[in-house]
């Protein structure tokens, strides 16, 4: 008898589950998505955030890869243009606590490209490793009961149709519905937070000018210590030769989206490295605006009730602020976790894999929630949260880490592994990072970026501000 997997989203977390379905042995997987897809690297209506900098940390690409063991997927992104940036070497990062040092050890790697060529790289590989076929269908619900989900139900000009299925994977991002969707099988009741600290992005890509190639990513983090709006901006290699530049701002410091304004903004930073670099660099886009950016969490793992065969991954079942660079990670672990659990044995149909795949899966992105969260509450106007006394403590010792970490590779280490994904947020808390924290900067705190002579020379060749 055929075995059929539906999922609805061709996105990165959709693609995903897509091959952990057909690695498990599904006959056949159907991938349905609102959207035409590109057939190159191009970015498309239903992703929202797809023009801005998203930064591959090193946790979402070791699960990646574990997803697709024998694709090569690192080798094909770089082959296809992806960077990779050392976190200890390969960075300029003005943090809160001022400039972080450049270590010669090596430390964790994240690959840089432009979200849609990422997307497409892996569609296309995991279409070439798996039978997994696209549809282009609008969902509008469910079928079955609150014990069981049975299939989709799919708009059609004609009259809705119904496509049955052994396992369905909600995975259709930030515009998910899937909340009414359970209300119509009489699941109701599920708890969700939005924390909205009101975050614009503005993008724009550049051509890398000649000379500037191997220039560090640079990026001036914002503050959520001083009681005022957001502001940071970020200058980042993708693919082409070309500088993906971003700008945001929480309520109240938003960038604008005209060309003179947008280089005003970067400019008006505490450091107005990012406005010096694009100001001598030719632009090939408009500037994008993007204000999809809250972070919502649906706590679908607590429902006493969960319907067998129905499953919940990424960002439908949490969305994070992008400034984070933390949810196509957070997707990547969903998509293992539902690997992992098709991988116990009892197929797709096995009694309780989908309750034990959402509650995983919610786990995998609770790190990430945390980490957003605690830091968005902090900035004024936020909507959806205040700072408790739990938030405080925690803050003033990951600023104590932050401040050592200028100064402190022990320090420095920790951070990395923490805000990369590679290592749970306990990492921050073993004795020796405690003792780093404690014993603070071993060294002065620096009074600009820790550019080499080089790089100082390319940054006053392009700069044509006078700052």
């Amino acid at each position: 008898m055929s075995r059929r997997a539906v999922v609805i989203g061709a996105g990165l977390a959709g693609m995903l589950a897509a091959a952990a379905l057909s690695a498990a042995g599904a006959d056949e997987v159907i991938v349905l998505d609102r959207d035409e897809l590109p057939d190159g690297p191009e970015h498309r209506k239903g992703l929202p955030q797809g023009r801005h900098a998203h930064l591959l940390m090193p946790g979402g690409m070791s699960a990646m890869e574990e997803l697709l063991p024998e694709a090569g997927l690192r080798a094909r992104l770089l082959t296809a243009g992806a960077h990779e940036i050392s976190l200890s070497s390969g960075m300029l990062a003005l943090t809160p606590e001022g400039w972080l040092r450049r270590w010669r050890r090596a430390g964790p790697v994240m690959l840089t490209c432009s979200r849609a060529l990422l997307d497409w790289v892996v569609r296309e590989t995991v279409r070439q490793q798996a039978p997994v076929e696209i549809r282009r269908a609008a969902v509008i619900g469910l079928t079955g009961s609150a014990g069981r989900v049975r299939g989709v139900r799919i708009a059609a000009p004609g009259g809705d149709t119904d496509l049955d299925a052994d396992l369905v994977v909600d995975a259709s991002g930030r515009g998910t519905r899937v909340v009414s969707w359970l209300g119509g099988l009489g699941l109701t009741g599920v708890r969700e937070r939005a924390v909205d600290s009101g975050l614009v992005n503005a993008s724009r890509v550049y051509r890398v000018p000649e000379g500037a190639e191997r220039f560090p990513l640079t990026i001036v983090q914002s503050n959520p210590y001083v009681s005022r709006p957001a502001r940071s901006a970020m200058v980042m290699p993708i693919e082409g030769n070309r500088w993906l530049v971003s700008c945001g701002g929480s309520r109240g410091g938003e960038p604008p989206a005209d060309p003179e304004g947008f280089l005003r903004y970067a400019l008006a930073l505490p450091d107005p490295i990012v406005g010096r670099l694009i100001s001598g660099a030719e632009p090939l886009t408009d500037v994008h605006l993007s204000r999809s950016t809250s972070n919502v969490r649906r706590y679908l793992e607590e429902l006493p009730r969960w319907p067998e065969r129905f499953v919940v991954l990424g960002d439908a079942l949490a969305t994070f602020n992008p400034a984070y660079g933390h949810g196509m990670s957070v997707a990547a672990f969903g998509a293992r976790v539902l690997s992992r659990e098709l991988g116990h044995g009892g197929g797709l149909g096995a009694p309780g894999l989908a309750r034990r795949v959402v509650r995983g899966a919610a786990r995998s992105a609770d790190a990430a929630w945390s980490m957003a969260v605690s830091q968005d509450v902090l900035y004024p106007e936020v909507r959806g949260g205040r700072p408790t006394a739990g938030d405080r403590v925690l803050t003033a010792y990951t600023r104590r880490m932050m401040r050592a970490a200028t100064g402190s590779y022990a320090a420095a280490s920790a951070i990395w592994d923490v805000t990369s994904l590679s290592a749970p947020p306990a990492r921050m808390f073993r004795p020796g990072a405690v003792l780093a924290a404690v014993a603070g900067s071993a060294l002065p705190p620096l009074a600009g970026a820790p550019m080499t002579e080089g790089e100082r020379g390319v940054l006053r060749a392009l700069d044509r501000t006078g700052v």
